[in-house]
């Protein structure tokens, strides 16, 4: 495990999806999430709705380059398939269009690049439902 990982989160059996044609950021975002959670990349939509027909995620991360290759409508493709599924777009730009029509067709909210686990994390925890640790800075005198 790597440092930082909550361990009781680790067991929790929570599911994410990357699906991103682009496989560095995949990778990268396989690595920051798998301690915590179960987390799959695919490279392309249909290969990650065939296998949620059996193994449902609870969150999707989708890759704005799929996004621009196969158009927006892929957010209802997941929506559709996969019930109650929470989406986040992983972005360079939190405000262009395709980002803002794909919130608009069901996307819960974007991942802003450049990535860091701290904030995926963050995102990722918010969507299942998780609580984020509260640290108040203590003023020393």
């Amino acid at each position: 495990m790597q440092i930082g990982v909550d361990t009781a989160r680790a067991v929790e059996n929570k599911r994410v999806y990357v699906v991103d044609s682009n496989d560095v950021s995949g990778m990268a975002l396989q690595f920051m999430l798998a301690d915590e959670m179960e987390c799959n990349v695919y490279e392309d939509v249909q290969t990650a709705l065939d296998w949620a027909e059996n193994r449902p995620p609870q969150v999707i991360l989708l890759g704005e380059a799929l996004l621009l290759s196969d158009g927006v409508d892929i957010v209802g493709k997941f929506k559709a398939a996969i019930a109650d599924v929470r989406i986040l777009v992983v972005t360079a730009d939190a405000a262009a269009e395709h980002v803002k029509a794909a919130i608009a067709a069901g996307c819960a909210s974007s991942i802003v690049k450049p990535l860091t686990v701290e904030n995926v994390r963050r995102k990722v925890d918010a969507q299942l439902g998780r609580r984020a640790a509260l640290g108040i800075p203590v003023a020393q005198g």
